[in-house]
């Protein structure tokens, strides 16, 4: 995996952080409400996108499992 450049972050559509994170929609949305999960920046009243870099730094604090579960080797 090569080194994320800071200075450079892609903005995502709900359909790749969907896919990225393993969540649907509702389930993003209410994560969302609750303080959990990435906001999106709302470009226009219809289109929101997620920073990339966000995502990616959220999938990094829940990769040992939802609520803090420890994955089993």
């Amino acid at each position: 995996m090569t080194e994320l450049n800071a200075q450079s972050d892609r903005l995502l559509r709900l359909k790749e952080v969907s896919r990225r994170v393993g969540l649907g929609k509702t389930m993003i949305y209410n994560l969302i409400g609750q303080g959990r999960f990435p906001a999106p920046y709302k470009l226009t009243p219809a289109a929101a996108r997620w920073s990339e870099q966000e995502i990616i730094a959220w999938i990094g604090l829940v990769k040992d499992g939802f609520e803090g579960k420890k994955r089993r080797a």
